[in-house]
């Protein structure tokens, strides 16, 4: 692909100067200003909805009546949503973008309604920091027993003149000295929990892949997952898997396989190979996942009816300048609501309080994760947590 096809005539000279701004960097990544063509009008407080863009698989983990039958269920929800968070924008606008930074306490709710008795799945979003960003989030699907929580962090760090990312969106790597492809290590992880009929629960920790960014040279950046990541079951069973992608001379994009082992085994039960974005089948040749059909949004309620902090009445100025290319209203706006946060964080300094949070309480370990990560290999043995607390009906 040639430069000149990804970055617009206009907008040539700030993209040479943000490539040189990448391939120089020794300051933090959230102090530079991408151009406009590759802004994204979303906030990242929407990107947890990605986990449930099919409702109907995540309902189904719960119709599993053994572990094993559960644990394959889950791991097929999970590639299913791998599409939806990191090749979906390139499908929509044309390349991946960097979206919207979230204020401290932004939040972000939604539903997934009932159909065919599959019962109704809910979504509940909160910016739980700013510096470092840090967004918390819990889907829940009370009819069938089913919820996940989650947090993921955005930090950097520097290391040999290099730049580590610790998330997809705003942490970059350089990996060459002209910035042709950038890798990421993203930093969090989710708890998955099914509630049994024996009224037990039955839970699973979902680690996340690592990813490289590949065409930012060109104007033209679209994510890559690579290396493992690991499904851990309290009951024993193990999905390591691994990424693959396309190679700069050979391979396809977007390729996985998974390693499913029995509790006490190091032989897997079943292995299962394809690409994450389109489909795979297992060692037999029988189909195992499929997201070449249409997702299902998650529905929100109307601006009139949301909260000044629910992120698409907060920055729906914002995101209508990128919408409309008008990027000097877009720039305005998102000053106003920086300059407005700058402010209440002076004012809580000003009176000795502290931002509380309205939907998760930070612990310093999960033990969830330090129990369950025993399973898993290459990665860390203790990891904080973001726990939800429902409000009150």
């Amino acid at each position: 692909m040639a430069e000149a096809e990804a970055v617009p005539q206009g907008q040539k000279q700030s993209w040479g100067q943000f490539l040189k701004q990448l391939a120089s960097l020794s300051g933090d990544l959230y102090s530079m200003t991408a151009p406009p063509f590759i802004l994204s009008p979303v906030s990242l407080t929407e990107y947890p909805s990605y986990w449930c863009e099919r409702p109907e698989l995540f309902a189904a983990i719960a119709d599993g009546k053994t572990p094993e039958d559960r644990a394959l269920r889950v791991l097929k929800w999970f590639i299913s949503t791998l599409k939806g968070q990191y090749t979906s924008r390139n499908e929509k606008m044309g390349s991946e973008k960097k979206p919207l930074n979230p204020v401290l306490g932004e939040l972000f709710f939604g539903t997934w309604p009932d159909y065919n008795g599959r019962g109704q799945t809910n979504l509940y979003v909160e910016q739980v920091s700013h510096h470092p960003p840090i967004t918390g989030y819990y889907i829940e699907n009370p009819t069938k027993g089913v919820a996940l929580q989650g947090h993921c962090a955005q930090k950097t760090s520097f290391s040999s003149g290099s730049i580590i990312g610790k998330n997809v969106h705003d942490v970059l790597r350089r990996s060459t000295s002209d910035a042709r492809s950038l890798t990421v290590k993203q930093v969090g992880h989710a708890i998955l929990g099914v509630k049994l009929p024996d009224g037990t629960v039955e839970d699973y920790l979902i680690t996340l892949p690592s990813l490289r960014i590949d065409g930012i040279f060109y104007g033209a950046p679209y994510i890559e997952l690579t290396n493992t990541s690991w499904i851990a079951s309290s009951t024993g069973w193990v999905s390591n898997i691994e990424y693959k992608g396309k190679g700069w001379v050979s391979g396809k994009s977007h390729q996985y396989k998974a390693l499913v082992t029995p509790p006490g085994s190091s032989t897997p039960a079943h292995t299962i190979e394809g690409l994450w974005h389109e489909t795979s089948k297992d060692s037999r040749g029988v189909p195992f996942h499929d997201v070449r059909g249409p997702k299902e949004e998650v529905s929100v309620k109307d601006l009139e009816e949301q909260d000044d902090m629910e992120t698409r009445k907060l920055w729906q100025h914002v995101a209508k300048g990128i919408r409309t290319g008008d990027f000097e209203a877009a720039s305005r706006e998102k000053t106003k609501i920086e300059n407005d946060q700058r402010q209440r964080r002076k004012d809580e300094a000003a009176a000795g309080t502290l931002w509380q949070l309205k939907y998760f309480t930070h612990v310093d370990e999960d033990p969830t994760y330090t129990k369950l990560v025993k399973l898993c290999k290459g990665v860390p043995d203790k990891e904080d947590a973001y726990i939800f607390q429902k409000p009150a009906a």
